[in-house]
């Protein structure tokens, strides 16, 4: 296969403020586009928090039908309390983060001396159409140099029709010195929309790290 070399300046590059560039089939290739498919649209940072909220339309954050896919991400939380789980729960309208949830849970593990490794579901940090709180991780470390890091994505939860699904998959050092990385699927068993999305941990307080929220446009 023939490879076809362009010189340095065979492209316009310029852009205006605030926009990308994209292909098209004008004679340099390019045109000016607009922001990337993945919108940050809230950032908040744990100090000594006994929760962390997103709720729509309260300082800034969005959670409604803007987006159809909401992607929060975990950046190295640390605990204040050895051995909690980090949690979620969802509000589907009302004060109460008490949607109804059915969910699995299952992990893969490997300690850090290699005495042992694994993968398991854990049935008891599963969810059979419960208002209970969804756990994302277990048995935390709070070492100094201990923290909690992974994702989760909510989708359309917006929607009148439909349940909510989300997922998530969070790595961390759990408190029997091993690695464990933990995958969460389930769904909020509800018709109305859920407006609004709180973290903790089971015990004590998120002393440091930070979770953000993005929206993913034309999903």
């Amino acid at each position: 296969m023939a490879l076809t070399k362009y010189n340095f300046n065979s492209f316009d590059l310029t852009t205006a403020a605030s926009k990308g560039l994209a292909f098209n089939s004008s004679a340099n290739g390019f045109t000016t586009a607009t922001e990337g498919s993945i919108t940050l649209i809230k950032t908040l940072t744990a100090s000594s928090s006994s929760n962390l909220q997103f709720i729509n339309g309260s300082s800034d954050v969005v959670l409604d039908g803007t987006y159809t896919v909401y992607l929060f991400k975990f950046i190295s939380l640390h605990f204040s309390d050895d051995a909690c789980n980090f949690q979620v729960a969802f509000r589907d309208g009302g004060s109460s983060y008490d949607a109804t949830k059915t969910s699995n849970y299952a992990f893969t593990y490997h300690e850090e001396g290699g005495g042992s490794s694994g993968a398991t579901k854990d049935d008891s940090r599963a969810n059979d159409a419960s208002t209970a709180v969804q756990t994302l991780g277990q048995n935390i470390g709070n070492g100094n140099d201990e923290s909690f890091s992974g994702s989760m994505y909510l989708f359309n939860p917006a929607s009148t029709t439909f349940q909510k699904h989300y997922m998530s998959s969070v790595n961390y050092y759990q408190n029997s010195n091993r690695t464990e990385n933990v995958f969460v699927g389930g769904y909020c068993d509800v018709t109305a929309a859920i407006d609004a999305v709180q973290f903790d941990p089971s015990a004590g307080t998120i002393d440091t790290g930070t979770i953000k929220l993005y929206g993913i446009k034309d999903s």
